[in-house]
């Protein structure tokens, strides 16, 4: 599904990423973690092709074909689809209006309204005066119309109580439970993990990845030892 290799990425003339080796299987859910700053969300933009990165070195291949220098609208056609730590308020536009440019499936609109519990934001401008759980489940809503194969989902459960990440948990679990569907997932809480099944895990510091293991293993490592002590890699290995 994605395969990056060597890859070098800068952010205002500093080197953010460096020598970045990560692969994802068709139907794998790959979990990153890493203390604040170490270029997680940047590894996503990088992936989207968002402005203000500049790719050093490396390659980022996607089913097959090299994406780098393509525009973010070829990569989300193409199947990659991103759910942001702060999504944005959109005045004067309508939840429902942002669906029906990504799908004319009005039975689909209102069965993933239903399953996130939107049914009663869609006339409401999008995030206008939204919690911050319907804010996450509004974003995941718009994801879920576009159908990606990749989704890089950038702390999900962020700022988000229990009651929001179950149902934003199970929304996930069913749509990555086909064999298709991928995910690059970052969390810091763990919390997605009692819902999402991550296969690999990794740890993003000092610009690079280290270790690589059963996700939950390595969440647990690192909530009594700290990041430090994955650089001796001693969580149980997944290939």
């Amino acid at each position: 599904m994605l395969d990056i290799n060597r890859l070098k990425v800068d952010v205002a003339g500093k080197r953010v990423l460096d020598d970045i080796n990560l692969k994802i299987d068709k139907g794998e859910v790959f979990v990153l973690f890493g203390p604040n700053g170490s270029g997680k969300s940047t590894l996503l933009k990088i992936i989207m092709g968002f402005y203000g990165y500049e790719l050093v070195e490396g390659s980022i291949v996607f089913k097959g074909n090299d994406i780098v220098g393509r525009k973010v609208e070829e990569r989300v056609k193409n199947g990659i689809g991103i759910m942001y730590q702060h999504p944005p308020s959109v005045t004067g536009v309508k939840l429902r209006q942002i669906a029906q440019r990504l799908t004319d499936d009005e039975n689909k609109i209102n069965e993933w309204a239903e399953k996130l519990e939107l049914t009663e934001h869609l006339d409401r401008d999008i995030n206008v005066g939204f919690s911050g759980g319907e804010m996450k489940r509004s974003e995941l809503f718009q994801l879920m119309l576009q159908e990606p194969d990749l989704l890089l989902l950038d702390e999900p459960e962020s700022g988000v109580d229990l009651e929001n990440i179950s149902i934003m948990g199970k929304v996930l679990n069913g749509y990555l439970s086909h064999p298709d569907k991928s995910a690059l997932i970052i969390t810091h809480t763990g919390y997605i993990l009692d819902y999402v099944k991550g296969k690999k895990g990794s740890v993003l510091m000092d610009n690079r990845l280290w270790c690589v293991g059963e996700p939950k293993e390595m969440f647990d490592s690192i909530r009594r030892s700290g990041y430090e002590k994955c650089k001796g890699c001693v969580c149980p290995q997944k290939g």
